[in-house]
């Protein structure tokens, strides 16, 4: 690509810092001068985002406007995954504005903007406005929509992996067709460090037609190549990797003297309870009073605000943190990133790791704390991926139509539509490109009357077909409703945590609050609190010397990635490489060589034992939790049927435990991949897997509201309404569209049938069952969690190792069984 004439405005001001206009950067503007979409694929640190916002800079530029006035009315459109990161964007997009003296104004929007900022943007529009795929669902639902976007002019994507192969994705995509055809123009930029498959990514990103996407109109932009991160992982002084738990509480001692050699130090967390429990023993050690914050999505906007505030002027030590800070945020002075646990996957490591340094010729340094051994040989082998540039990510899949349908409700909120030409929109995405007619009039049905089995009752009726073939919306109030109550994330129902003076701390789960009783403590957003009262959707409380709780966050599990899982296999067969583990790891996988065997890259291994009474069986299978814990609820109904008598079992990413009174013989007739067909559906539809899926698609559908003017409704009240709508449908519409809906989410994100198929294959082609007389060292991970899961997680390291050491005197001991 011919790179483009950078304005003398944008090079003085490179020159002016020290700096160099890269390759990449030059060809993102080149691409805008040509008239493509672009896909840019660059490593963290690259100045991606200013290479997005590039062509907009020049397009305000003096030397480019050759005495013109500069462009009115909105320009540019920034979407990101994470409102944080918008907030970051724009205080790094004004300083380079400002010292142009370029006349560009900069805003952001989301759900924190107050309502009358939002309603003047709409009227007197910014000419670049940061924002979410959600708030830009929601700018296209009013009417003045086609206005406001006539002139648009681009659209920058960041982090555009975070997006496309999820709801949120389905979501934008339907908006950039909408936005599309309102600025036929306009152009498209994705940006992102880390793509398995950037082409996959350069499809999304093409307008589709009748002859597939347009992979012409994106051009494909690579980024220089950075320097090689710096990793280590931590291991600790003088003792032995632990067998289990996960938060990785013994590295605290040593965490908090790299902090303190440290200008600033980032410790990624993966859940929010981790969060806050590695925050309070960071504290409880921190004799210097270090300045150390914590930062997570059930903090209030004003905790994060000021963190993040604190973290750009460089006032924090150390940051606690999770994926709420995963993305592109750039604070300079970190030097230092930790992640704390399993890394989950390479691609979010490395996503991570770019959070230290941020600068292309400058090493990212980034330590690893692994909570367990096999935590261990997570880190060492997403270590491995990130140094070797390997990615991980997920399938593209056909779009969610619960998805669909909100966003035809967001089209008839803006004015009547054409059936026929909404339709050729919906597929100009790549999601819906496949979508058929009467897949499409089914979603429209559902909208206008709720479906066959609603259709009597008023109030799910939303829009109506009138004589000349538009649809409309049946009444205006329809209007407002959707907007309270449209978007995509669909959390655990959560409360309010105040003081008696108002101030706000964050949210908390509903379930976790119905727990408590006046008087009781808990530890949340840095400091101990005791309820005082527990009202409408509000937890008061007060602060507290007392001993705390800790509250235990759900539905945030990262999944353990299918190429980081395969990764981990190959490390336990490939014996020559064991010199590079610790002596206890290394010594514990010689042994499990010595009594049992090692699962390998292609096949299932099963063990069978006695422990304490019972008869166990451990499947190595390496698929996941979701896919773990759904393999253990099919074996044990099988188990039952053939009158096994099974006890129970738990799960892990890499493996599964089940228990029984009988000794199970031969494992391959619970494992035969018919389960799927015989067995799968029933369990869906008779558990509450069915139901919560439903109860996520009714909210995202806009079959139920959570929101009523000056109401919310609790998570009780929204679910015993779902409850309801779901018998009804299960037993008169079983082929309701929501069902459909229901279906595929429980399919694939509550179940993970595809790795679960995976499994069941695997094992019908190669099945290793090993009968060993006791417990072996590769099974005491899993061993340690039973009776456990329950309970909150981490807050009973301490016990899990002594059980753990236990099992270690049975497991270890290495002379020949029989």
């Amino acid at each position: 690509m011919t790179p483009a004439a950078i304005p003398p405005e944008i090079a003085d001001w490179f020159a002016g810092r020290g700096w160099r206009v890269r390759r990449h950067q030059a060809e993102m503007l080149a691409a805008a001068d040509s008239g493509k979409h672009a896909m840019l694929v660059a490593d963290t640190g690259a100045g991606k985002t200013l290479a997005g916002f590039l062509p907009t800079l020049a397009a305000f530029c003096p030397s480019r406007l050759d005495g013109a006035k500069p462009p009115e009315g909105l320009h540019t459109l920034y979407v990101s995954p994470l409102k944080a990161l918008a907030h970051d964007v724009q205080r790094n997009l004004i300083t380079p504005v400002e010292e142009m003296g370029l006349d560009l104004r900069i805003e952001t929007r989301s759900g924190d903007t107050p309502s009358d900022r939002k309603k003047r943007q709409r009227a007197r529009p910014p000419h670049v406005l940061l924002t979410t795929p959600e708030s830009l669902s929601l700018l296209l639902s009013y009417p003045d929509s086609l206005t406001l976007f006539a002139d648009l002019k681009r659209v920058v994507i960041d982090e555009i992996h975070a997006f496309a192969t999820q709801k949120r994705g389905d979501l934008l995509a339907l908006a950039l067709s909408r936005l599309q055809a309102i600025a036929p123009e306009m152009q498209r930029v994705g940006l992102s460090a880390t793509v398995a498959d950037p082409g996959g990514y350069r499809g999304w990103l093409a307008p589709q037609s009748d002859l597939g996407g347009d992979l012409d109109s994106v051009a494909m932009v690579e980024g220089e190549e950075g320097a090689a991160p710096e990793l280590e992982i931590l291991l600790p002084d003088g003792e032995r990797v632990p067998w289990g738990g996960h938060a990785a509480t013994w590295a605290i001692p040593q965490l908090y003297k790299r902090i303190a050699a440290n200008r600033t130090t980032l410790v990624f967390t993966n859940t929010r309870f981790l969060a806050e429990y590695l925050f309070q023993h960071l504290w409880d050690a921190n004799e210097d009073n270090l300045p150390i914050g914590i930062h997570h999505g059930s903090l209030s906007k004003e905790a994060r605000r000021k963190v993040e505030g604190a973290m750009a002027r460089g006032e924090l030590r150390a940051l606690v943190c999770t994926a709420s800070l995963d993305l592109g945020v750039d604070w300079g002075d970190v030097d230092l990133v930790v992640q704390m646990g399993a890394p989950k996957g390479s691609s979010r490591l490395l996503q991570r790791i770019g959070r230290a340094n941020h600068r292309l010729d400058q090493p990212s340094r980034a330590l690893l704390v692994p909570g367990n051994r096999f935590e261990f040989l997570e880190a060492m082998a997403a270590l491995d991926a990130v140094r070797e540039g390997q990615r991980d990510g997920e399938d593209f899949r056909p779009g969610a139509l619960d998805v669909l349908a909100q966003h035809v409700m967001a089209c008839a909120c803006a004015g009547p539509f054409d059936e026929a030409a909404l339709l050729a929109e919906v597929r100009s995405s790549l999601p819906y490109a496949g979508i058929d007619a009467e897949a499409f009039r089914r979603v429209l049905e559902f909208v206008a009357t709720g479906g066959y089995a609603l259709k009597a009752y008023d109030r799910f009726r939303r829009i109506v077909r009138e004589r000349d073939g538009t649809w409309r919306l049946t009444h205006p109030d329809q209007a407002q409703r959707h907007r309270l109550n449209a978007g995509i994330i669909v959390d655990s129902e959560m409360l309010d945590v105040r003081f008696r003076n108002g101030r706000s701390l964050g949210k908390v789960e509903e379930r976790f609050a119905a727990s408590l009783r006046v008087g009781d403590t808990f530890r949340f957003a840095g400091v101990t609190v005791e309820v005082e009262s527990l009202r409408d959707m509000e937890l008061v409380v007060r602060a507290s010397s007392k001993g705390a709780m800790i509250p235990s966050y759900g539905g945030l599990r990262l999944p353990l990635t299918t190429h980081l899982a395969g990764r981990v296999r190959e490390l336990l067969t490939d014996r020559a490489g064991w010199g590079r583990f610790p002596d206890d790891v290394r010594e514990w996988l010689e042994v499990q060589d010595w009594r049992s065997q090692l699962p390998g890259p292609d096949n299932l291994l099963v063990e069978t034992f006695p422990h304490e009474g019972q008869h166990y069986a451990v499947y190595y299978t390496f698929a996941g939790w979701n896919a773990n814990q759904s393999l253990g609820m099919l074996i044990t109904a099988r188990m039952e049927a053939r009158g096994l008598m099974p006890g129970g079992f738990v799960a892990n990413d890499y493996s599964l435990a089940v228990w029984g009174l009988k000794r199970v013989d031969d494992p391959a007739p619970l494992l035969s991949p018919d389960i799927l067909a015989e067995e799968f559906s029933d369990w869906v539809t008779q558990s509450h897997l069915l139901r919560r899926a439903f109860r996520e698609v009714a909210v995202i559908g806009g079959l139920v509201e959570r929101q009523q003017p000056g109401k919310r409704k609790s998570g009780r009240q929204v679910t015993f309404s779902t409850d309801l709508i779901y018998d009804v449908l299960r037993k008169h519409e079983p082929d309701h569209v929501l069902i459909e809906a229901a279906w595929a989410d429980a399919r694939a994100k509550m179940t993970d049938v595809a790795r679960l198929a995976e499994v069941l294959d695997t094992a019908a082609a190669r099945l290793e069952h090993v009968v060993l007389e006791r417990v072996s060292p590769l099974a005491v991970p899993v061993m340690v969690m039973i009776g456990r899961e329950a309970v909150p997680q981490g807050a009973q390291d301490d016990e899990l190792l002594l059980e753990a050491e236990s099992l270690e005197g049975a497991a270890m001991r290495v002379e020949p069984l029989g």
